[in-house]
């Protein structure tokens, strides 16, 4: 027997009139590129994102076509993530921090149709255009009132399109948002997001143990929205009628600072290297910045180091450590501390936070090995398998990629990690990370956060080296602090509390900056190229 509930799909059309119907007076906050700020409100995205809809539509879109977005996080950004689901198509974000020829062959993979730009990225387009066939190029002015000759104008677009839309019908399963992966493990893959997947995500990072968010906050998204769709935020601020603050592309420290100060941010999201600059320059001016109130920090991309944890609370801004991907829509696994383990040692508790937590409701975990899948004793460790109702199932038009899913369903995600008896997962590695030295494995994780705790260091990243006798060494490539100090030597005593001889590093460098994927990550492939003939005489 069935129940007797309707059949309601569960579409982004639904957030979108909520937010303009309850919410209409909260803020959405928007920094332009030369610093000002510009206020509108969910009433006013509302009316926009719905004459963005029809514009599109009376442009041709057709059910399941993509327009693509090149644009910074920024009001006009949250119009179309709304306008183009809601108008039948798929939005799909561009990675403007991509090689213009890695972002052209993203966009011909995609098919994209149509492309929304700001205008100060037109210099970007102007590398790839003539190798991508965008039927229609709208230009939204960002950073001026002009759009050049020869493009559609976002304002004029809007301006015709007139109020009478009516949204088409549309179904839950139907695609609403796309994007592809960072690449750091290949060549960058698409995922197609349903309209139920933002849904059902929205909801789960609106629960107290996720980001505990509600109307009484001010939410930043410091993650790109061309990345995993700024982790979620936005649709979970308008879900809520939370206030959202949008940074555009001032993302340095003391920009985000500001705005943390100045906008009484609440809840901000954001990769571990962003905190690591806001942390070192809350520590050269204290007193600077004062908050209203203290500031959760949702930390992911790559594990904040214990020591950073403890450096922000003493400056009232929280680390919640969580664990997604791409394909997860990102929210996978939540951190934070359980009730009993508030009555542990601070040591303790401040263990537990640097994990990366338990899985959130209705994501499930395995963790699995050669053997099978290994015990949750804290010991044991074994590649990630997830599934779960926005996990995705497939990569877009990427058929020699299935191997990425299990016979049963699971999705392989290559990270490899442990989970204890409380349900609390810790990363150990990438599965292509794992330094594996004489037939034993070393993580690079473990190594990279006990480096980043010694007072001189900065920055630390661990890759493992070709060896004649071991088969791999790790080698540490070491940022240091301003004005700092540190040898070789020091480095392996601090390590050697905590680890056994055979784990320290053998070699150490000392660089300037260590280079990263678009998103932030460290591109560990290109430190073990460069470092691939290393002499270990």
């Amino acid at each position: 027997m069935r129940g007797t509930m309707m059949d309601f799909p569960l579409t982004l059309i639904t957030i979108l009139e909520r937010a303009g119907k309850l919410f209409p007076t909260v803020e959405v906050v928007s920094r332009r590129p030369d610093k000002s700020i510009a206020r509108t409100n969910y009433g006013t995205v509302y009316k926009r994102a719905r004459r963005l809809a029809g514009a599109l539509r009376k442009l041709g879109l057709q059910p399941g076509d993509r327009v693509a977005s090149m644009m910074w996080n920024h009001s006009g950004h949250l119009e179309a993530f709304f306008g183009v689901p809601c108008a039948g198509g798929i939005l799909h974000t561009l990675n403007l921090r991509l090689h213009p020829n890695e972002i052209a062959t993203i966009a011909n993979h995609a098919g994209d149709r149509f492309l929304l730009i700001d205008d100060v990225l037109l210099p970007i387009l102007e590398k790839f255009r003539s190798h991508v066939p965008f039927e229609r190029i709208i230009v939204a002015p960002y950073g001026s009132t002009s759009v050049p000759e020869g493009f559609l104008n976002y304002e004029e677009l809007l301006a015709e399109a007139g109020g009478d839309f009516a949204y088409p019908p549309i179904g839950e399963n139907d695609g609403a948002l796309m994007c592809f992966t960072s690449g750091t493990t290949g060549n960058s893959k698409g995922v197609i997001y349903s309209h139920r997947a933002l849904v059902l995500h929205s909801f789960s990072c609106g629960l107290a143990d996720t980001f505990g968010a509600s109307q009484a906050d001010s939410i930043m998204p410091v993650a790109p929205m061309f990345h995993a769709n700024a982790w979620g935020l936005p649709f979970v601020a308008a879900m809520l009628g939370a206030r959202l603050v949008l940074p555009g592309p001032h993302t340095d420290a003391e920009s985000l600072l500001d705005l943390i100060a100045g906008e009484r941010v609440t809840i901000a999201c954001g990769v571990p290297t962003v905190w690591l600059a806001v942390a070192e320059l809350l520590e050269k001016n204290p007193g600077r910045w004062t908050f209203a109130s203290p500031v959760r920090i949702v930390c992911g991309g790559t594990a904040p180091p214990q020591d950073l944890i403890r450096r922000l609370d003493g400056f009232g801004l929280h680390i919640k450590h969580l664990w997604g991907m791409t394909e997860t829509t990102p929210l996978g696994i939540a951190g934070g501390l359980r009730p009993h383990m508030r009555d542990w040692p601070l040591d303790k508790q401040y263990e537990a936070r640097a994990k990366q937590g338990m899985p959130v409701p209705f994501v499930e975990i395995r963790l699995m090995g050669p053997e099978g899948e290994v015990a949750w004793d804290g010991i044991a460790s074994g590649e990630i398998e997830v599934r779960g109702p926005w996990v995705a199932a497939s990569y877009y038009n990427a058929p020699d990629q299935a191997d990425h899913w299990t016979q049963d369903g699971w999705f392989r995600t290559g990270d490899v990690a442990t989970m204890d008896e409380h349900g609390y997962l810790k990363i150990v590695d990438r599965v292509k990370d794992l330094v594996k030295s004489g037939g034993e494995w070393i993580s690079s994780v473990d190594l990279e956060n006990a480096l980043m705790g010694y007072p001189a260091v900065k920055e630390a990243c661990v890759v493992g080296i070709p060896h004649p006798k071991w088969q791999e060494r790790p080698l540490a490539a070491i940022v240091l602090k301003d004005g700092e100090c540190a040898t070789p030597d020091e480095l392996r005593a601090f390590l050697s509390k905590s680890f056994g001889k055979w784990q320290l590093p053998d070699a150490f460098v000392f660089i300037e900056t260590i280079p990263r994927t678009s998103v932030g990550k460290f591109k560990k492939s290109e430190l073990r190229a460069q470092y691939a003939d290393w002499s270990w005489d």
